[in-house]
């Protein structure tokens, strides 16, 4: 059976819990593949994992998304082959050396797409796909409001949201990431550690004047959030990256009729078919220079610790990956 050094914790808790181990994998079988993991993504559902904040049973292997080269295949496997170039995502233990994963769950990665980029696509990218294709379809002309617009989701978020022709307010930390949302595209930067949120997007595009907010921040933005938006808008909030949000009432919402929405990625890619129709209009969008994916910062596997350390202060721009 092949051996592999992964990142594994045996109980939840902060960054330090993470300990790199050797772990055994089973031979491929039926509609599996054995993957040597180039690279692997680093996500806030990582780290909720890791707290606890998120239920897993342990000792847990973290990571659900990476790219490499398929080394092995079970004997009834005809969709991939021995040496080609995978990317994945929703595949558990993906902080490891080499992961056992269901050849559904793969994509090919197209010629001219490295294996660094081809990691840092799946998760985020397809997350901002579904956001702006599905919870709500932007078209021209309206305006959304898209938090940490310097992450790795959020700039690839005003991307695609320009893409759709829409009109983008974006929230960011620091001047310098504030530059990166501009370069994505954004129309509007708010430095939210200069201004008050609720005033600075006021004072760029007016009251009441977002129709859609895509959170991924969480419990520290989303009341800002549900104030700024117009009548009939939508509140689209996906990740907790500062806590969670509390409980709310619908009568919340009832003043200007709005939308509140918690949607998660595996619903929108519950099939192959789904997850390669995203994974093909993204790479499309690449090839035609329409989407650029920035990795912001690499970590030897051995420094997953470090990884989220660096990730939960906010410290980071881009996408993160560990390199086995």
């Amino acid at each position: 059976m092949p051996n592999t050094e992964a990142i594994r914790f045996a109980e939840t808790g902060g960054p330090e819990v993470l300990q790199i181990t050797e772990v055994e994998l089973a031979e491929p079988g039926p509609g599996q593949a054995l993957v040597g993991v180039y690279a692997s993504g680093v996500n806030f559902i990582d780290t909720y994992h890791r707290s606890g904040l998120y239920t897993v049973e342990l000792p847990f292997v973290p990571g659900s998304e990476g790219a490499g080269i398929v080394e092995a295949v079970g004997a009834d496997v005809t969709d991939v082959a021995v040496g080609d170039r995978v990317a994945w995502v929703g595949v558990p233990g993906s902080y490891a050396g080499r992961v056992l994963a269901p050849t559904e769950a793969l994509m090919p990665i197209p010629d001219g797409v490295s294996l660094e980029i081809a990691a840092a696509l799946p998760l985020q990218g397809m997350t901002a796909h579904y956001l702006v294709s599905d919870t709500k379809p932007l078209r021209p002309g309206d305006r959304c409001l898209i938090h940490a617009a310097a992450g790795g989701t959020g700039r690839m978020l005003v991307q695609m949201a320009k893409i759709r022709g829409a009109e983008v307010v974006a929230t960011a930390g620091s001047p310098e990431k504030g530059e990166l949302a501009r370069s994505g595209g954004a129309d509007h930067v708010v430095l939210y550690n200069e201004v008050d949120l609720v005033e600075g997007v006021e004072a760029a595009v007016g009251t009441n004047a977002i129709d859609v907010v895509f959170d991924g921040v969480g419990a520290a933005t989303f009341d800002a959030g549900i104030h700024l938006l117009a009548p009939h808008g939508t509140m689209a909030t996906f990740g907790n990256a500062s806590g969670a949000v509390p409980p709310i009432s619908p009568l919340a919402l009832m003043a200007k009729s709005l939308f509140l929405t918690r949607p998660t990625l595996i619903t929108h890619i519950a099939t192959p078919e789904a997850r390669l129709a995203r994974w093909n209009e993204l790479n499309r969008w690449i090839a035609d220079g329409d989407l650029e994916v920035r990795i912001g910062h690499t970590f030897p596997l051995t420094e997953a610790a470090a990884a989220h350390t660096a990730l939960e202060a906010r410290s980071t721009t881009g996408k993160i990956l560990l390199l086995p």
